[in-house]
């Protein structure tokens, strides 16, 4: 096992009817910006118990949010912040608003071109607003850990960033608050998931059986429960409350501790995104299993592990077992409704080149946990992805 430090500070407040206790998690005397994507929690009901659960305090809604956040939305909010004194956000939604709720956080305070913080992943963020969420959509795990992506339209960049200062300082987690969403969110929340697991799991071995132990119970639980969420004429509380814990915990830092990380199908699927505007959950599906077996010798040790303890392939030759294995997750994805091939899109070879000049634009050249992912090596993945 690797040496780690690990610090997770967020109140996580998960349950029925827990926006109430919004009224004792926020500073009495907080000047309060709601931060929210469309019309969906307005009409839900939930902006309603949030600004309940507010009570005397001031507060304000900012809205417009998009999917995939992007810089110049966010700036906006920056700039009533700035002009209007608000000193704490509430991020109600997914994480795109929670993800924009971030960048909010420490532009506000931040001295100079807010861009650099992109640019230099954060590590240049010396102060930020505190914030809380409340999540709607879970996928992202961005509801407990200090993480964030932003897309810059006009140059078609997104970039992760991060800060041990941007955790939010409590997070609601209402099971009942996803009954309304469309099945392709739900879809893509257990997709999300799924490949935030692996991808901290699907490396090579340290010795750290109770990290690979936490990944492969939320593989399991997250491929038991994902069809039943998906088949379901009306939302189950219990399924939804599992795949709401489920998506947190794949990316609070815990799994992730002392284990060697990948990444590279993340930073993949974010050129994906923010040059087609495909959902980020979509693009994984569409980049992971060529992902894994073009490094299928790389990762030869967890992969046969992970084809015996996850989807129980235990005959065959070590070469059959990890083909089957990957298989097997296409064909968990393709069942949960996700398409993963490119061709699906409608995008074909000329996109591969556009994606592999924007990774080395970005400076995404040795990614992977062996940072041996090269654009050369990305080209043929996404070839192999048509």
């Amino acid at each position: 096992m690797l040496n780690f430090d690990f610090v997770n500070p967020t109140h996580i407040v998960f349950g029925k009817d827990r926006i109430a206790d919004i009224a004792k998690l926020v500073p009495e005397q907080a000047k309060v910006l709601i931060l929210v994507g469309g019309a969906s929690a307005e009409k839900t009901g939930t902006l309603a118990e949030v600004r309940t659960a507010l009570g005397a305090r001031q507060h304000a809604t900012f809205s417009g949010i998009e999917p995939n956040p992007s810089f110049e939305t966010s700036m906006k909010a920056v700039l009533q912040v700035r002009e209007e004194g608000f000193d704490f956000l509430l991020a109600v939604g997914g994480g795109s608003v929670i993800d924009a709720a971030k960048f909010i956080a420490a532009a506000v305070p931040f001295e100079g071109d807010t861009w650099e913080i992109l640019l230099k992943g954060g590590r240049n963020v010396k102060s930020a607003l505190p914030f809380g969420t409340v999540l709607t959509l879970p996928a992202t795990g961005s509801e407990m850990n200090s993480g964030s992506v932003i897309t810059r339209r006009d140059i078609g960049a997104k970039l992760p960033f991060g800060n041990p200062r941007l955790y939010p300082k409590f997070s609601v987690l209402d099971p009942t608050k996803t009954y309304t969403l469309p099945t392709q969110q739900i879809a893509n929340g257990v997709v999300d998931a799924f490949v935030h697991t692996v991808e901290q799991y699907l490396t090579y071995p340290v010795n750290a059986p109770v990290q690979d132990r936490f990944a492969e119970g939320l593989l399991q639980t997250l491929v038991e429960v994902g069809p039943r969420l998906l088949a379901a004429s009306e939302p189950n509380y219990d399924d939804r409350a599992t795949l709401m814990w489920s998506a947190t915990l794949a990316l609070n830092g815990l799994i992730g501790a002392g284990v060697p990380q990948d990444w590279s199908t993340h930073m993949i699927g974010h050129e994906l995104t923010a040059l087609h505007n495909i959902d980020h959950a979509r693009t994984l599906a569409i980049v992971l299993p060529a992902m894994l077996n073009e490094r299928r010798v790389q990762k030869r040790e967890k992969l046969l592990q992970y084809g015996e303890r996850v989807w129980s392939i235990r005959t065959g030759t070590d070469d059959e077992r990890i083909t089957a294995a990957i298989e097997q997750t296409r064909a968990f994805f393709e069942a949960m409704g996700i398409p993963t091939r490119l061709s699906e899109y409608g995008l074909g070879a000329d996109a591969v080149d556009t994606v592999v000049r924007q990774l080395e634009a970005h400076g995404m050249v040795k990614l992977s946990e062996h940072r041996d992912v090269t654009p050369e090596v990305s080209r043929r993945v996404l070839e192999a992805a048509l």
